[in-house]
């Protein structure tokens, strides 16, 4: 059962023709007696309307064709017999169903043609009769058929327009789907690119306290030698325990350098010049300046030895906030702030400019800047001031490493 609904879902109009063509036949053998019944006899009549009809049968694949060739042999048929069309009344519901099917085409001049095809062949149809046709006849009956065409076309118009919204739906859509991939991909890259650059400083960071680290190890190592040298022999334990110490420091130093190695990139050099601090930022501030960006710096409370690392580190975020500002906040102006605490020390760079990258192509930026302050333990803000430019400040703590 569900097989033959879906057929007759799928063929409704072939199905139809059929129905009208047999209704048709029948009319014929019914009313063959009765008044303004055709002249012609059953034998020619009745196959005549099969193949009047069966055109119709392939209009989908022949969707101009058919339903003209319908009307075509229709008005054709009216010389042989006039009374033959009209004495079937299913044939004129089949008359405005190709009508309808000619309005219906996609091509508008095919559709024009049918229009013209249609009034054309029921001109023919309504003058063939016989008897006196009045003016009205001429008019009326064939308005039947050009408003089926109308509506046909009518239908055609707002399929077209319906087809167009949801092709223009969805390419709208394809539109977000491509702009939600191409963030995604974007999120990717810029997620990429801060990993890299927190592995680039957090690499950097060790080598500069392998440094540091390495010439603290190597003075203690060097003290214990002497120490060890100058004993005298009556303390050997003692001189074997500094021996100890002295070889454990060689070995530490070694295993350094060689973890160091293995860091390093091919392109990497060894830096052989002593690390940075803060007593080297008026030198930093006048090689700014010489690059047309002036520099003041302030300094805020009275400056006391820090923990190398964090002399260091203060010195590397405050070269990083310079750099960033010089080649990306197009400012003309730049203040270096540095506030000694008892507990604390804070760095701030402030410009007039337009704000600063997140990167300047290394790797590091502001990305590397906030992952030195967080292996450090210190909080890092940045971002653009009230009064315009753009702040960098660091705090970093000092109270862990007092004694």
């Amino acid at each position: 059962m569900s097989r033959i609904r879906n057929i007759a879902r799928e063929y409704w109009f072939e199905l139809l023709i059929a129905l009208m063509a047999v209704a048709g036949m029948l009319e014929l053998a019914v009313g063959r007696n009765s008044p303004g019944a055709p002249a012609t006899s059953l034998w020619f009549s009745v196959p005549a309307v099969a193949v009047l009809v069966l055109p119709l049968l392939a209009s989908r694949r022949f969707p101009f064709a058919a339903p003209t060739a319908y009307w075509l042999m229709a008005a054709g048929l009216t010389f042989v017999d006039g009374l033959l069309i009209p004495f079937i009344g299913s044939l004129g519901v089949v008359g405005l169903a190709t009508a309808f099917l000619l309005g219906n085409l996609r091509d508008q001049r095919q559709a024009g043609i049918g229009l013209a095809i249609v009034l054309g062949c029921i001109v023919i149809v309504v003058s063939n009769i016989p008897g006196q046709q009045s003016a009205s006849d001429l008019i009326f009956i064939p308005l039947r058929f050009v408003v089926a065409w109308v509506a046909g076309y009518a239908l055609r118009e707002r399929a077209e327009q319906a087809e167009a919204a949801e092709m223009r739906a969805t390419l709208a859509e394809r539109e977000r789907e491509a702009a939600e991939m191409r963030a995604t991909l974007a999120e990717r890259e810029r997620e990429a690119a801060a990993r890299i650059a927190v592995a680039e400083e957090r690499a950097r960071i060790a080598r500069e306290l392998h440094d540091i680290v390495a010439h603290a190890v190597s003075v203690m190592v060097l003290q214990v030698g002497a120490v060890r040298h100058n004993l005298p022999q009556t303390h050997e334990e003692d001189r074997d325990a500094l021996g100890h110490v002295e070889l454990a420091g060689r070995t530490a130093l070694a295993e350094m350098r060689r973890l160091l190695g293995a860091m390093r990139r091919d392109g990497d050099g060894v830096e052989l010049e002593p690390q940075p601090g803060l007593d080297g930022l008026d030198s930093l501030v006048e090689d700014v300046g010489r690059t047309g960006l002036p520099v003041r710096l302030h300094v805020d409370g009275d400056p006391f030895p820090l923990p190398r690392a964090i002399d260091l580190s203060a010195y590397r975020i405050v070269q990083e906030g310079l750099t960033n500002t010089l080649k990306h906040a197009r400012a003309s102006q730049a203040d270096v702030t540095v506030r000694y605490r008892p507990d604390e020390l804070e760095v701030e760079v402030a410009d007039d400019g337009a704000g600063a990258a997140t990167s300047d192509g290394l790797g590091h930026g502001l990305v590397g800047m906030r992952e030195r302050v967080k292996i450090y333990g210190g909080v890092m803000n940045a971002g653009t001031a009230p009064e315009g430019g753009f702040i960098l400040s660091a705090r970093l703590p000092l109270d862990r490493y007092q004694a």
